[in-house]
């Protein structure tokens, strides 16, 4: 059986500027900043189907002063052994790789959605999807009922990640983490990103003490992303659980420690029991000019159904109760392709958590669809 996706959108002339505008005045949208703005860039946690030579700069971070001065902290806050440390950072390698791999592109690509569903609801993993489903429907039944996290959105996410675990990374995350917290390379973002990979090299020696796991072991992704669902140290620390219940987590060699940590991480950032992920918007000119009115790319649910409806909209939703759906908190999604209309789809609450495991609408509707995808051909039987 071939699942086919139902139309987010249709082709439509743009909207003239000032139809834009009385739609966002109707809305009372007007508050500063571009009307139409883009969703997040999307990206992949981990360049995967691809290789890279590491290149390595050994005992960089031997007598390194801001090292030194990271390792006195650890030792102050969490009691590590001083001495310890030292010996580690001493042994730990700069990594070039990595950091050429964080660097924006110096000639940014246009937002392109149907090459990017293209890369991902695929036969290869729609085909391995069916195979992890079918050798772990045991653990994904049981994380769908202790966490309300259905199936088909956990399988989605590992697939889009690592292809169920074919794509895990072999970057000692020890050395990526220390590299971008003590080396990230000059971008606007800099000191935020800098903040994030020391907490989460924080967080690395931390879990790997008290798992008793020599931290120079652990292999990931170029970021310092582990295991079958990519989870950074601190999601480790928050949200991994042993599901397999043998002692302790294993998110590089155990699917089900895997599948239950997934179902937690949603259910913890705000998963929705029940509740769809995204609806349809009826394919009109004056429904997707809506849309595109208000599309402005923030991923976190902030219109409601009633006000859309009251300004035209149509959802493409057969059996949708409108008026009792009135208050629900939407997000319009904007879904851009070099030489076509762009397309739309409103996101429920449910979207906006696919949107905090990666910040892109692109991530969480392949994340969806890929879902949906393996889901028809397990009903088909195929």
């Amino acid at each position: 059986m071939t699942f086919q996706f139902a139309p987010f959108g249709n082709t439509f002339k743009p909207l003239r500027p000032v139809l834009v505008a009385s739609v966002l005045c109707a809305l009372g949208a007007f508050a500063g900043g571009s009307a139409i703005a883009q969703s997040q860039q999307p990206q992949s946690a981990t360049p995967q189907g691809q290789e890279f030579e590491e290149e390595i700069i050994p005992q960089r971070y031997a007598q390194n002063p801001n090292v030194d001065a990271f390792i006195n902290d650890m030792v102050a806050r969490y009691d590590f052994d001083n001495d310890a440390l030292h010996t580690l950072f001493n042994n730990v390698s700069y990594s070039a790789t990595a950091v050429k791999l964080v660097l924006p592109s110096p000639t940014p690509s246009a937002k392109n959605w149907k090459a990017y569903q293209a890369r991902f609801i695929e036969p290869v993993r729609i085909n391995a999807g069916v195979k992890f489903w079918r050798a772990n429907q045991a653990a994904l039944q049981r994380a769908s009922e202790q966490f309300g996290v259905p199936p088909e959105i956990i399988v989605g996410i590992i697939g889009v990640e690592t292809i169920y675990g074919r794509y895990m990374g072999n970057f000692r995350a020890l050395d990526a983490l220390t590299t971008l917290t003590f080396d990230y390379p000059n971008t606007p973002n800099r000191a935020e990103r800098m903040a994030t990979f020391r907490k989460n090299l924080e967080d690395l020696l931390v879990w790997t003490r008290d798992s008793q796991i020599d931290p120079a072991s652990v292999l990931g992704s170029y970021t310092g992303a582990i295991g079958i669902p990519q989870f950074l140290p601190s999601s480790i620390v928050q949200y991994a659980v042993d599901f397999d219940g043998n002692g302790r987590i294993d998110l590089r060699n155990s699917p089900a420690d895997a599948i239950g940590s997934v179902a937690n991480y949603l259910k913890q950032n705000g998963w929705e029991t029940g509740r769809p992920v995204v609806w349809r918007i009826a394919p009109d000119e004056g429904s997707q000019g809506i849309a595109q009115a208000v599309a402005d790319g923030s991923p976190e649910p902030h219109w409601s159904l009633a006000q859309l409806t009251k300004a035209g909209m149509l959802l493409d939703q057969p059996g949708l109760n409108v008026q009792a759906e009135a208050p629900t908190p939407l997000t319009v999604v904007d879904l851009p392709t070099p030489g076509m209309a762009t397309q739309y789809t409103l996101g429920l609450k449910n979207f906006y958590t696919l949107t905090r495991y990666n910040r892109s609408f692109f991530y969480a509707l392949a994340v969806y669809q890929l879902g949906e995808t393996v889901k028809a051909r397990m009903m088909s039987g195929g």
